[in-house]
């Protein structure tokens, strides 16, 4: 072989070296971007996660305080609950807040409800009206217990053994 054509080999070899360098290059900085892409949504996911257990912890405390209406609550909590825990909605004390709901999917709200007939609308208020006055200690008391639950810090992981509260009566109460 002749000095030239190793000289040729040599540069091709060395081009060869220059581009796969550059594809590595460029494969690592797409892998570096996909990282803090991904660390970014596990951010968000996980500000997300504690605002539901934060609206959670709020609105118990809000039926607590007889500051909403128990239903209310209940199906609020229940949509909350879908995201963050949902295992705990078939769970003592917390299958209320689903008790509730389902008891209640029936009925008419926000634009629905406007335009439904005010009879109506009466009616299955009491009926509403009866299923708070039924559950009301059990929803005071899933309310107290979803208070001091101890949620996972991350929305991957698993919900924690519930602890036992003692309900305390209500200084609220009419």
């Amino acid at each position: 072989m002749s000095a030239t054509m190793q000289w040729i080999l040599i540069a091709l070899g060395l081009f060869a070296i220059v581009i796969l360098a550059l594809i590595i290059k460029r494969q690592w900085h797409q892998l570096s971007h996909a990282k803090k892409a991904q660390e970014r949504t596990r951010e968000l996911q996980q500000e997300r996660h504690a605002k539901m257990i934060e609206s959670i912890r709020i609105l118990a405390m809000t039926i607590e305080q007889e500051q909403v209406e128990p239903s209310e609550g209940c199906i609020r909590i229940k949509g909350l609950l879908d995201h963050v825990a949902p295992e705990l909605l078939s769970r003592k004390p917390y299958e209320v807040f689903q008790v509730i709901y389902e008891k209640t999917e029936h009925m008419p709200t926000h634009e629905a409800r406007r335009q439904t007939d005010p009879k109506i609308i009466r009616e299955l208020d009491e009926e509403r009206f009866a299923l708070e006055r039924e559950y009301a200690t059990e929803i005071r008391e899933a309310a107290m217990a979803i208070r001091v639950y101890p949620f996972p810090d991350n929305p991957e992981g698993q919900a924690a053994e519930p602890r036992e509260v003692t309900p305390v009566k209500s200084t609220l109460q009419h």
